[in-house]
């Protein structure tokens, strides 16, 4: 039945009720009215009208959940679906409004995957050519700087000798930059070890202690569920040095029943109310490609915690 037709005959029903009342009870109307006589069409009508209401507000229940669906859903957050309740035109636009979702969902995902590996590409390119042409330059440069330095009068060589440890500094600091934009340990070592680098690359001036709890006996992950955990690590760790205004951080990984849990916390200031930004918005992109769950929130000892959980997938040991 469509939802016209269901608003009328329940309305129907409510005003034909009325008027058989009217006609068989004892009810009548004077001219002019009397008080008893307005008191009873009142309390008539008052029941008429809360008996549609009642009727319609069970009637279209089923689009006021829909409605709060619509309102707070989060593409990054998928949750259950709303239910399909009601009849007719509502359960109809339920399920329409669930496949919409679930096509949106697929979409995101497919278009989120595309760019990530873009961006993955283009990291690796520019890693390589830092390393090949502008770390091969600055080397070549340090070895002519140490040529000329050696035969330069006394003077002229300790400057020189200056600007060579300036140039190595720099090149330090490009090798250090091509890492964290192609994390090579990953590839050749794997998930743990490239976890104990990335803990050894936060700056001195940073004042942040990272500690380490890496389980050795993990399952078999693919190339991109590792390089999503590591991802989502190095952007915990730069957010952290960025803004958390923290001493301590601590990388967990940990092997459960149903799977890998990378957790990160650090005794900074917390998210607060500050909206995420996109660092967040990616790392949750980032999850949902490989179907793990991220969330966010405050350290038992105050700060931020991040949790990512890696489902083990079929065939993995």
């Amino acid at each position: 039945m469509s939802l016209f037709w269901r608003i009328f005959l329940l309305n129907a029903a409510v005003l034909t009720a009325a008027t058989v009342l009217l006609l068989l009870g004892p009810v009548t109307v004077s001219t002019p009215v009397l008080l008893t006589e307005a008191l009873i069409l009142t309390a008539g009508l008052s029941a008429m009208l809360t008996a549609n209401a009642v009727l319609l507000r069970i009637g279209l229940a089923p689009l006021q959940r829909l409605t709060r669906a619509m309102t707070t859903i989060d593409l990054l957050r998928p949750g259950p679906r709303p239910a399909v309740t009601g009849y007719g035109e509502i359960a109809d636009l339920i399920r329409t409004f669930n496949a919409m979702l679930a096509r949106l969902e697929a979409e995101r995902t497919t278009s989120s995957a595309r760019a990530l590996s873009a961006q993955e590409a283009e990291r690796r390119r520019i890693a390589q050519e830092l390393h090949d042409e502008v770390g091969q330059t600055l080397t070549a440069i340090l070895l002519e700087l140490k040529r000329v330095a050696d035969q330069a009068p006394e003077p002229v060589r300790a400057e020189l000798y200056q600007v060579q440890g300036t140039t190595r500094d720099s090149l330090d600091e490009i090798r250090r930059i091509a890492r964290r934009l192609r994390p090579g340990v990953l590839e050749e070592l794997g998930l743990v070890s490239a976890l104990k680098a990335l803990a050894t690359e936060v700056p001195p001036h940073a004042g942040l202690t990272v500690r380490c709890q890496l389980d050795n006996d993990l399952p078999a992950l693919d190339d991109e569920a590792e390089l999503v955990l590591y991802r989502v690590a190095q952007e915990s760790l730069t957010n952290t040095v960025r803004h958390a205004r923290a001493t301590r951080l601590e990388f967990r990984l940990r092997r459960g029943p149903t799977g890998v849990e990378l957790r990160i916390r650090d005794d900074g200031r917390g998210l607060g109310q500050a909206p995420e930004g996109a660092g967040i918005r990616g790392m949750r992109e980032r999850a949902l490609l490989i179907g793990a769950e991220l969330a966010l929130g405050p350290s038992p000892e105050g700060g931020t915690e991040v949790r990512l959980h890696v489902p083990i997938r079929n065939g993995s040991d």
